[in-house]
């Protein structure tokens, strides 16, 4: 087993749950809020639901699995209530140390919150992975809707709902059909989470989307664009660090740092005369540019940072907190 399996990555920093001051209003009467806690295994949606139901990106999406490193926070505020949305890495049964850990974190995840949407893909009949969540929920006291997705993808001819209702059934879970991609049954999604809800008070400025910092999901941004591009060429030894954030008058200046381990990655990202990188930087600085809704000038770096995954020294330097 590898120094990383002993790892565990959490965001830096780490804000409370309840923010406090003058940008925190006083709810009005009957005002509903909470945290819904997103969970599921890999690729079924989870991260493009959250930036569905917020109505904006914050949380990056690909083919590739485990592309959600950290849990993220994303805020849905109304006229009447305030939903904190917490997406978590797609779960899977543990092979190794890394895997318990993140189990056990989704454990306590779905403890913590006051709604699981569990989310399941709607294009496939349930399988191993979903069941083996149903087992980590069976004795959860946390009400529980049981999510379809991709219903836009849904085959025809297929029994795939009466699978996972099959799974819903004996725990008398809620279970609704609905597509992040289209948004199709979305409202409902959003009314049924809503009725779960009790009373309470604002956590989050009500013009707030994320607990996250601009310049981590400037980062995220640019990492799923190095996902996307590059596929199974890159594995998931890549962290990318903002150096620079400078706004000027018409433009905002971005640099920053991408680290991987080998050379060999290093001449991948950067292509040949730097044609890889150039495709990376313009269509990160077009996300960000949506991010911020402003003009924005991105330059990027690559640098070698050898098996900065197993090194709690190189994990703080790249803006991680380390857990035993």
């Amino acid at each position: 087993m590898s120094n990383e399996d002993n790892i565990n990555l959490i965001p830096n920093p780490n804000p409370g749950d309840i923010l406090s001051g003058p940008l925190i209003p006083k709810a009005p009467i009957g005002f509903k809020s909470g945290f819904v806690g997103i969970i599921g295994r890999p690729n079924v949606g989870k991260s493009t639901l959250m930036n569905q139901l917020i109505g904006q990106k914050i949380a990056i999406t690909s083919p590739v699995a485990q592309t959600t490193r950290n849990r993220l926070r994303g805020i849905l505020t109304t006229p009447e209530t305030q939903i904190i949305f917490v997406d978590t890495p797609g779960i899977h049964k543990p092979h190794h140390q890394l895997g318990k850990v993140l189990v056990q974190n989704a454990k306590i995840a779905i403890e913590s919150v006051d709604v699981v949407l569990f989310v399941v893909d709607g294009s496939v009949e349930a399988g191993g992975g979903d069941r083996f969540i149903v087992e980590l929920l069976t004795n959860s006291q946390t009400p529980i809707i049981l999510g379809i997705n991709k219903s836009d993808l849904q085959p025809q001819g297929k029994f795939v709902d009466e699978s996972y209702h099959q799974l819903a059934a004996p725990h008398n879970w809620q279970v609704i059909k609905f597509s992040a991609v289209t948004g199709d049954g979305l409202d409902l999604l959003q009314q049924l989470l809503i009725n779960q809800l009790e009373p309470g008070p604002y956590y989050y400025p009500p013009d707030l989307v994320t607990d996250q910092p601009e310049r981590f999901i400037m980062g995220e941004l640019i990492r799923e664009q190095i996902l996307l591009l590059t596929h199974e060429e890159i594995p998931h030894s890549v962290a990318i660090t903002i150096d620079l954030v400078e706004e000027e008058p018409t433009i905002t200046r971005v640099l920053a740092t991408i680290h991987v381990e080998r050379d060999s990655q290093k001449g991948i990202l950067i292509g040949k005369k730097g044609s890889m990188l150039k495709t990376i930087g313009s269509a990160a600085r077009q996300q960000i540019q949506k991010l911020i809704a402003g003009k924005v000038y991105l330059e990027l770096f690559v640098k070698v940072l050898p098996k900065w995954r197993q090194s709690r020294l190189s994990l703080t330097e790249l803006g991680y907190r380390v857990e035993e």
